[in-house]
């Protein structure tokens, strides 16, 4: 583990703190204006993520219904029960976004495949980074709001379904994460500036309870409007 990551990981509860627990409950509203272009707002209004925390799996409570689930893992997505009787499902649902352009609305499995990939990968960072097959340096430092943050540019395994194989997180002085930079590959290489804030600590862990995220220009410079995702958090809480 390099120097900045190290720094970052124990700023957020440490490593034996993290990996004492498997899974993560997080109350949520997403909203933001790629749902309305979508045409799909207001689908993930309230709703309660929970994943497995070391390895890849992620469901959104309720979905569609009262009583249903969507469930997320590598390869496919699905809506069930609560019970685990599959309604639904869509197998390599990556290959669903073929041929989109920017209008080109969604259905039910494009939402939960890009909102799953999407939460896994911010729920577990920046611990996410010390797993088996990631690599990761800190480059030139960045500066923005006054501050000087820390960048460490990440390469993700192969196997991990996330926004696009690399991808930079900045750190603050203080160690927590400021601002988490992706093009989304689904997306046509879209850009993503994620601003992260509003941490509260859950049983030792360091958790943002604000993500606000943006395009970036050529300059990785924030394009303030329009904001593309909003997400809140409520209560998160870890077994």
């Amino acid at each position: 583990m390099n120097d900045l990551l190290a720094f970052a990981i124990d700023a957020h509860g440490g490593l034996d703190r993290w990996n004492a627990f498997s899974r993560l409950k997080a109350e949520l509203s997403v909203d933001g204006a790629i749902w309305h272009l979508k045409q799909q707002p207001g689908l993930l209004n309230d709703k309660v993520f929970e994943i497995d925390t070391h390895q890849q799996r992620l469901t959104i409570t309720p979905f569609l219904a009262a009583g249903h689930r969507s469930v997320f893992v590598p390869g496919r997505v699905s809506v069930e029960k609560l019970d685990g009787t599959v309604l639904e499902s869509r197998d390599d649902p990556e290959a669903a976004y073929a041929g989109h352009v920017q209008e080109t609305p969604w259905d039910k499995f494009h939402v939960t495949y890009f909102a799953s990939e999407a939460l896994w990968t911010y729920l577990t960072s920046p611990f996410l980074y010390t797993y088996p097959g990631f690599e990761s340096e800190e480059i030139e430092p960045w500066h923005e709001n006054g501050e000087e943050w820390r960048r460490l540019e990440v390469t993700f395994p192969a196997d991990i379904h996330s926004h696009t194989r690399t991808q930079i997180t900045h750190f603050g002085p203080d160690g927590l994460m400021r601002r988490h930079d992706y093009t989304v590959d689904i997306l046509g290489g879209a850009s993503g500036a994620n601003y992260v804030s509003d941490y509260v600590e859950f049983q030792g862990i360091k958790m943002p309870t604000k993500r606000r995220i943006y395009a970036y220009d050529e300059n990785m410079q924030k394009v303030p409007e329009p904001l593309l995702v909003s997400l809140d958090f409520g209560q998160l809480s870890f077994s």
